[in-house]
């Protein structure tokens, strides 16, 4: 987390993301890549302290595993539409299937992408977000 007095030296339009994946190795690559970009970025290793956070701070963009345990990126997306509904988010998954992807684009995932993320195709759907959303 970045200290409030660091916060007031950051440009206002820095975009901040959250990683939220079990595998801390995933998770720590994810979060270092999107940090190379220019994106504040924190990370979690479940839904749970996912929520937790986001009571306390908000973010422009959840990054998320589907398959974690205890509660499943899928769990966590309809969670979300519960307590954050205007939530951006990218499911991501080693495992993906016809299924769980028409589940997560149902729940309002904005993309769906495979294991190892490339980061080409990441930057090209964070540049979609932030155009459509405009935050």
């Amino acid at each position: 987390m970045i200290s409030s007095a660091w916060r007031l030296l950051l440009p206002r339009d820095q975009k901040r993301i959250l990683v939220v994946d079990d595998e801390e190795n995933a998770r720590i690559g994810l979060s270092r890549l999107l940090a190379k970009e220019g994106f504040l970025v924190d990370s979690v290793s479940n839904g749970y302290e996912a929520l937790n956070y986001l009571r306390q701070q908000d973010v422009n963009l959840i990054v998320t595993d589907i398959n974690m345990p205890e509660m499943n990126g899928i769990n966590f997306l309809k969670e979300l539409n519960k307590s954050f509904p205007k939530s951006n988010v990218i499911m991501v998954t080693a495992y993906g299937g016809v299924e769980s992807y028409i589940e997560a684009m149902n729940l309002g995932a904005f993309e769906y992408i495979n294991k190892p993320v490339k980061m080409d195709e990441l930057k090209s759907i964070l540049k979609k977000i932030f155009k459509e959303t405009n935050h």
